[in-house]
């Protein structure tokens, strides 16, 4: 019988990636008790509720360490952000090198720490594997995104190796292994575009994907099976389908603002059942003034009641918090606040994962990130498709093309074009994600029971991740 043993996990510091590399830890070491884990955290804010979040987790779980790493004396220069994040973060993670692995050598010279048993990677941290080889130990890629996603990264040395640039959006549509059919170019991530090192970016991490010992997605295997049977390959590392990973409990976000909180929750209990569609567009969506408009005057015609978790951005640039009447009226149309009255509410914030478990909620617009779309499908709240930036252009594809899980509004969207979507666009997608008894809604709900399943004591996600552990174990 194995003794005790420790998993060290890298994260970006990214919310999407770090609170999923959180959850999953949490749910392996409550899987094993014979696992513990440190979480090497890269200082870069991400937001003020992070802090909270990590002393929250220290509290609550003996098992689980975040160890913050000293700051990277010399960032990569903010020109390269500019022209791509992917690059910009790729060279900000390999700045962190040399303190990731004085902080793993220091685990393991410590006698008080348990035999370390591996690394657990984000994809953005892959370059990592190779302090892993110096240090004699396993790597395991933790994929926050879903299956058709790891098809593509799979995909990508292959088709490098024949072409060797980027792509055009005038390129035909790619066949890929993972996706029943052809994937348009423009729903592709804008960094395989991107000719700042974007696509360099993605090349290089893709060209790690087969150097780990197994690759864990956060996904369920009833949600992706023809792209999860793709991965049979002969080539590709064992694939295990742990999901959905989420924060259940809202710890991601306990020191937000609990007055606004609370004004929403009790707005929702005084609405009719289904009767609510939520608008949020993740930590990083934001639209200017006429964007704004737009939606408000398809929220309007819609006719339906509405939450809209609305950021506007400053004079900044960055993200404000709640917009106050102000500022909302100097945004929305004229006289739009008294003629909604109690229809809708607007609002800076909204706890997503309580908002879409309200019996109210009846349809969510979304950007289509990988983890509002486990919340909305676990709660059984169909999704209409409003993707922004990173791989949510192909995350939408895939629900509405290849599951049929979600009613579209646009695929190939791309925030930084500064494109429009009009009234009419916005108000046909809000009824359509809110029609009583659409196929979508039936088959949502199928798969969020299916969710909820697959978490179980015997369900395939928990199957799969007593199978890691026992791999891990093994080796």
């Amino acid at each position: 019988m194995m003794k005790k043993a420790e998993l060290v996990f890298v994260s970006p510091p990214a919310a999407g990636h770090f609170i999923s590399a959180v959850e999953f830890a949490k749910r392996l070491i409550h899987t094993d008790d014979r696992f513990s884990v440190t979480i090497l955290q890269m200082s870069l804010s991400l937001g003020p509720h992070r802090d909270i979040y990590n002393k929250s987790l220290l509290d609550s779980e003996t098992r689980l360490h975040v160890v913050d790493l000293p700051p990277v004396v010399e960032p990569p220069p903010a020109h390269h952000f500019l022209k791509c994040k992917e690059h910009y973060a790729l060279l900000l993670i390999e700045s962190y090198i040399p303190h990731v692995k004085d902080a793993i050598t220091h685990l393991i010279s410590d006698p008080h720490s348990p035999p370390l048993a591996g690394l657990v990677l984000d994809f953005f941290c892959l370059p990592m594997i190779d302090v892993a080889n110096q240090l004699g130990l396993p790597s395991y890629l933790y994929l926050t995104s879903g299956a058709g996603f790891l098809g593509l990264k799979l995909h990508l040395p292959t088709r490098h190796a024949q072409i060797g640039t980027e792509f055009e959006d005038s390129d035909p549509d790619l066949d890929l292994p993972s996706f029943v059919n052809p994937v348009p170019v423009r729903v592709l991530p804008e960094a395989v575009s991107n000719k700042h090192g974007g696509y360099a970016t993605y090349i290089k991490l893709a060209q790690r994907f087969r150097d780990v010992k197994g690759i864990i997605v956060n996904t369920f295997a009833e949600l992706e099976p023809y792209a999860i049977e793709s991965f049979a390959d002969g080539e590709t590392p064992p694939v295990y389908t742990v999901g959905p990973v989420l924060d259940l409990g809202g710890q991601a976000h306990p020191g937000s603002d609990r007055i606004e909180r609370d004004k929403v929750m009790e707005w929702l209990d005084a609405q009719p059942e289904t009767s609510v569609a939520f608008l949020c567009f993740g930590s990083m969506g934001s639209f200017g003034a006429p964007q704004v408009r737009e939606i408000a005057l398809g929220l309007e015609r819609s006719g339906r009641r509405f939450l809209w978790a609305l950021r506007l951005p400053g004079p900044d640039g960055k993200l404000g918090g709640a917009p106050d009447r102000t500022k909302l009226t100097e945004t929305l149309p004229e006289g739009f606040l008294d003629r909604i009255g109690e229809r809708g509410m607007i609002c800076g914030w909204a706890p997503q994962m309580e908002v879409l478990a309200h019996k109210s909620i009846g349809g969510f617009l979304s950007h289509c990130g990988w983890n509002s779309i486990l919340e909305s499908l676990w709660n059984g709240v169909p999704t209409a498709t409003w993707p922004m930036y990173a791989e949510q252009q192909l995350n939408a594809f895939r629900l509405v093309k290849e599951l049929g899980l979600a009613v579209e509004m646009r695929l190939d969207y791309r925030q930084q074009e500064g494109d429009v979507v009009k009234a009419e666009e916005i108000e046909g997608a809000v009824r359509g994600v809110m029609e009583d008894h659409s196929m979508v809604r039936k088959k949502v709900k199928e798969i969020g029971e299916m969710s909820r399943r697959a978490v179980m004591d015997d369900g395939s996600s928990t199957k799969a991740l007593r199978r890691l552990i026992a791999d891990i174990q093994s080796y």
